[in-house]
């Protein structure tokens, strides 16, 4: 048995090399193996074990071998942007709004908003909650649903995050218009207009939005895209600066789609109780690691730490449900809920916990964490042979965006302005700095309809790259 399964293991190996399996995809199953080769269960599995222990597959529970995505050698990382660190007042988001349009314009290629096609979502499931929930709660579907919210779908929350070892109450959550809304709430319980809010660099827009609509100050700590937030460097910012909070993605962040190592986590949390400093976590993508285990949790290591959260990015961006789970701070995160807009919408909350419940959701991740594995994987393969070489590109193992620069000395900006002119939305790199950092980043979407229209595109803006002058 172990020349044979050596030899299955050594040709497995070559056909994911050459790409006859990419990333994400799911490998035969052991019997169908066993079958087309002649060879025993056994040995079909001793071969897959082989090939996880040279970091070629993974184990998905209940769900098979998958090919495990892998770092591209010939792939460089863009830079980490380090500059001087001092708080200042949010500017440059007015292009945000036309991002958000563009969103919702099928004549336009969507690159630029990190917002799933439906076919990355489970449409049809999600009707049928929807109906279900209408035909047999009439009466509470057509009321306020007050906050906290829908207590069988908090129920539902607190389990999931249970088995995620973050142990909260039911009780101590309380349902939210999307991770938007969470983080507003969060950051309007703990400061004052003026307050200075630690973040990372280059972070989601919404956040920087969040922070402009409240007069606060952004103090961008420079983030990698191996590991994210550079504690170094906010150790020092904390030392320099009265800083009031700070809000950090540390699994698969937007754009960079880093994860932060679990001693790094510890620290995190550390360094920032230490200080009386507010931590607040925005955990909207840990759901969608490319890896069937899910990340640690901050808010697992102190239970005062604010965690938002949403299915906006997993399940559904339109039904709108979000979560926050406020520690101490939960009274007066409570009240701002209602005085804001007293409730949730009551039909999309019962329709989420139905899908929670039933295991459509999880049934639905099992899938889709490939799908996005997938899409990444092909986007990366694209640009590497259709954009300009020099262009440094991010390799995140979760979400589904991924963090471009672009050589040369190139205005994103007005890249983005071109680019939309030929039909196609981007997101220029700026807006997701306070202060108008990454002129020659951009972020794409993976999460897009892919076919002959997208790689038309891709090929738009590698010519728009490569020929680009000032409009």
């Amino acid at each position: 048995m172990d020349l044979l399964y050596r030899k299955l293991a050594d040709e497995l190996a070559g056909l994911i090399a050459s790409g006859g399996f990419q990333a994400g995809d799911r490998m035969p199953g052991v019997r169908q193996q066993a079958q087309q080769h002649q060879l025993s269960i056994a040995t079909v599995i001793s071969a897959y074990r082989q090939l996880e222990d040279w970091g070629l597959l993974e184990v998905r529970n209940r769900s098979g071998f998958y090919v495990k995505p892998r770092p591209l050698a010939q792939i460089q990382a863009p830079r980490v942007h380090v500059t001087t660190m001092r708080p200042a007042p949010v500017s440059g988001q007015d292009m945000v709004l036309q991002l958000v349009k563009a969103a919702n314009d099928p004549n336009i290629v969507q690159l630029g908003a990190a917002v799933p096609a439906s076919e990355f979502l489970p449409t049809r499931a999600i009707e049928q909650a929807l109906t279900k929930v209408a035909r047999q709660q009439r009466v509470r579907s057509a009321n306020y649903e007050f906050s906290p919210g829908a207590p069988e779908l908090r129920r539902q929350i607190s389990r999931r995050l249970a088995e995620a070892r973050c142990a909260i109450h039911p009780d101590e959550l309380i349902i939210t218009n999307g991770c938007q809304e969470a983080l507003t709430l969060a950051l309007r319980a703990v400061t004052q207009p003026g307050d200075v809010v630690a973040i990372e660099s280059p972070t989601f827009y919404g956040l920087l939005q969040v922070i402009e609509s409240l007069g606060l100050e952004a103090l961008e700590i420079p983030a990698t895209p191996q590991t994210g937030m550079s504690l170094e460097a906010l150790e020092l910012a904390l030392s320099r600066w009265p800083v009031k909070a700070c809000v950090v993605t540390p699994n698969f962040s937007n754009p960079l789609g880093c994860s932060m190592p679990d001693a790094n986590k510890q620290r995190l949390v550390s360094m920032l109780k230490a200080r009386g400093v507010v931590l607040i976590e925005d955990d909207i993508y840990s759901d969608l690691g490319f890896s069937q285990t899910r990340p640690s949790l901050l808010k697992a290591l102190d239970e005062n730490v604010i965690l938002c959260s949403s299915i906006s990015k997993s399940l559904s961006p339109g039904l709108r449900v979000g979560w926050i789970a406020g520690g101490i701070h939960q009274p007066r995160i409570e009240y701002l809920k209602y005085v804001l807009n007293l409730a949730t919408a009551t039909v999309p909350q019962l329709a989420v916990a139905e899908l929670l419940e039933s295991g459509q959701y999880e049934r639905h991740l099992r899938r889709v964490r490939s799908d996005y594995a997938q899409a990444v994987s092909r986007m990366t393969k694209a640009l590497i042979e259709t954009f300009p070489e020099g262009t440094k590109i991010s390799q995140p193992q979760g979400g589904f965006v991924i963090w471009l620069e672009l050589p040369g000395n190139i205005d994103s900006f007005d890249l983005a302005k071109q680019a939309l002119a030929a039909g196609i939305s981007i997101a220029p790199g700026p807006i997701f700095s306070a202060s108008k950092k990454y002129s020659s980043f951009v972020r794409l979407s993976c999460a897009c309809e892919w076919g002959s229209r997208v790689e038309r595109a891709l090929a738009t803006l590698a010519g728009l790259i490569q020929g680009y002058s000032p409009r």
